[in-house]
């Protein structure tokens, strides 16, 4: 209709006062801004199938499938009469074997030598394998496995691993999952050749390593469990890449109990790296420090860079250098929030290049986290690409580090986690309420200041959208606490079915969701493990309790101390608030949570009335009576 009008690639409409949402957006394939009456734009992006509405106040709304409620119109309009059923007795196909197929987790980005994206993904299929694959040239952009059958890609440091390989040119440095050896493979080759030595077992563990231009050798944190498996050495050692001659990493930085983030001046001989000590965590107090190499390639002169001084707390992360022999970084000094600095090398003073109330990186509970990345290998490039979260969402942006200007980037991902660059463009790693957690690539304009192009390289379970129909949309909520005008946070899902509903004199039961860390972070993405509920007829909420990571550090530590009393209060204040808005039912309230959630679920259920029933998924228990007493002592005293 529209091309026999002669609109083509452009449409012209009055959306009018859009009030309410009873409007229908048509889809144009084109992804140029399509001009509006009243100076509103629709883009769309037809091979991914996202049709978002954005106002002139630059906030894009996703239409194709929506948002919550309260933001976004449903996508659900099915026409189909729905069926009167009791809450919790919808019938789904969501099934706990969706579930499980669609648990494909994402580990590690990077940037090959032909500018193609490098990753890890961990399959189900296969026992949890965790596979390097390659973005593919051809049209379809199917990925393909660099590596064999035989080995899998995953560091155990920590226990918690990541970081577990890097890439320059064709040449891929990787943790093996079985031995935690290094090994060395070109791309395309299905032999990799050992780095490090046999210890006979997972022993000695490697992670967060990078290529050292100067010395020809790989640069990586070390973690040694062969003199105490419960209390290893961890070190920054240096391996060689020769794999004619496999001998001992060469120790270059001990001492501390913890380290991460080595990172090697392209520019110059020098290394900058984080280091943090017990009982501190990374995000409670670390260092950030500067080792010059010397002509042997042993740190012979160092400078603490940030977290030396007593008198400011703050947690250094994510150093890297630019191009040109810059040291950037992430802090959390004086305001709280995690803002991008810049270190002045003549004057050794530290300065931020840009302020906001806003988290632009997490807490490290895995290794090789990116949340910016510089735009371009040249000279001339002078902006960052970073990512921040804020009020419960994530954006990208663009951040000119001479001037101190940043734009907003618009992206249909509520939640971002990684980002690396690319000539021309970048890839991020990112999840909304309608899309699964997802790999895309955003393609710049020649000046890099705004995107040209949207698309996804891979995606945690590609068969996702024919459930659409049984999803649930989350509202971001606000709650009290229990201490007078404090809050928390949450995301609600209400109970949909595009077949079923609830009788009108009955409320939906309750499953109360607590996430791990404790300072991990619930994000209000789309996750079948939630569906599974609310497509039954189960209202489900996803608590950001006190000490939940995404607010800055005086909310984060609500939970010091308090582990057991803070994170279970807010849990069941967040239940008795729906309740009291008339959301779900009083007397049907169930929780649930994995790890640190799971303690939170046993001592919800212990020490409160508030829930009926819950579920433990591998939390602490009675079988660490040293770790159990540490927890429980704030709630005994």
């Amino acid at each position: 209709w529209f091309r026999e009008k002669g609109f083509k690639s452009q449409l012209y409409m009055n959306f009018g006062e859009l009030n309410h949402w009873n409007f229908v957006v048509l889809l144009a394939f084109s992804y140029d801004p399509i001009p509006c009456a009243a100076s509103q734009t629709v883009h769309a992006k037809l091979h991914t199938s996202t049709l978002y509405y954005q106002c002139s106040a630059a906030r894009r709304i996703q239409l194709t499938p929506g948002r919550d409620r309260t933001t976004a119109m449903r996508p659900h309009a099915t026409g189909v009469e729905k069926a009167t059923a009791p809450y919790g007795s919808w019938e789904s196909p969501i099934s706990a074997a969706a579930v499980s197929s669609a648990g494909k987790t994402v580990e590690g980005l990077a940037v090959a030598g032909d500018g193609r994206l490098l990753w890890v993904e961990t399959r189900p299929e296969e026992g949890g394998r965790a596979v390097l694959v390659k973005e593919g040239a051809g049209a379809d952009g199917r990925g393909l496995d660099v590596t064999p059958q035989e080995f899998a890609v995953r560091s155990l440091a920590q226990e918690y691993g990541g970081g577990a390989f890097a890439v320059q040119g064709d040449v891929v440095v990787f943790s093996n999952y079985s031995d935690q050896r290094l090994y060395k493979q070109t791309i395309g080759d299905n032999s990799p050749l050992p780095l490090t030595p046999d210890y006979g077992g997972s022993v000695v563990r490697y992670a967060d390593g990078v290529f050292d231009p100067h010395f020809s050798r790989y640069v990586t944190v070390m973690e040694d469990h062969r003199k105490s498996s419960s209390n290893p050495i961890t070190t920054v050692a240096a391996v060689s890449t020769s794999v004619e001659d496999v001998n001992e990493p060469i120790v270059l930085l001990s001492g501390n109990d913890f380290y991460a983030f080595p990172r090697i001046d392209p520019t110059e001989k020098r290394m900058a790296w984080i280091e943090w000590s017990d009982p501190n965590m990374s995000w409670d107090k670390a260092q950030l420090w500067v080792g010059y190499f010397s002509s042997k390639g042993e740190v012979e002169k160092r400078i603490c860079i940030a977290g030396g001084d007593p008198t400011i707390v703050e947690s250094p992360t994510e150093p890297k250098w630019s191009s040109k022999g810059e040291l950037f970084f992430i802090t959390d000094r004086q305001s709280g929030f995690w803002n991008i600095y810049k270190w002045d090398e003549q004057s050794n003073v530290v300065v931020q290049v840009y302020s906001l109330d806003a988290e632009f990186s997490k807490p490290m509970w895995v290794y090789g986290v990116s949340s910016y990345a510089f735009l371009g290998n040249d000279d001339q490039s002078q902006k960052i690409v970073c990512c921040y979260r804020q009020n419960g969402k994530s954006y990208v942006g663009l951040l000119d580090h001479d001037s101190g200007s940043f734009s907003k980037i618009d992206l249909p991902f509520s939640a971002v986690t990684n980002i690396v660059s690319a000539d021309g463009s970048f890839y991020v790693e990112g999840a909304s309420a309608s899309l699964p957690v997802s790999i895309a690539k955003v393609t710049l304009d020649e000046k890099r200041t705004m995107a040209t192009d949207f698309s996804i390289v891979w995606s945690s379970s590609e068969d996702i959208k024919k459930y659409t129909p049984y999803f649930s949309l989350p509202e971001f909520m606000e709650f009290p606490t229990v201490i007078p005008g404090q809050h928390a946070y949450a995301y609600f899902y209400p109970p949909y079915n595009h077949t079923f509903q609830g009788s009108s004199d009955e409320k939906p039961p309750l499953l109360v969701g607590t996430h791990g860390g404790p300072t991990d972070e619930a994000r209000g993405i789309l996750d079948l493990s939630v569906q599974y509920w609310t497509s039954r007829g189960w209202a489900f909420v996803d608590v950001n309790y006190g000490g939940s990571a995404g607010y800055g550090r005086e909310y984060r530590e609500r939970l010091l101390g308090q582990w057991g009393v803070v994170d279970v209060n807010d849990c069941c204040s967040c239940a008795t608030f729906l309740v009291a808005t008339g959301r779900v039912d009083a007397q049907r309230l169930c929780v649930t949570g994995e790890s640190a959630g799971g303690f939170t679920t046993l001592a919800c259920l212990a020490f409160r009335q508030t829930f009926k029933a819950g579920s433990s998924l591998y939390g602490a228990s009675f079988k660490s009576q040293i770790f159990l007493s540490f927890l429980l002592q704030p709630n005994t005293s």
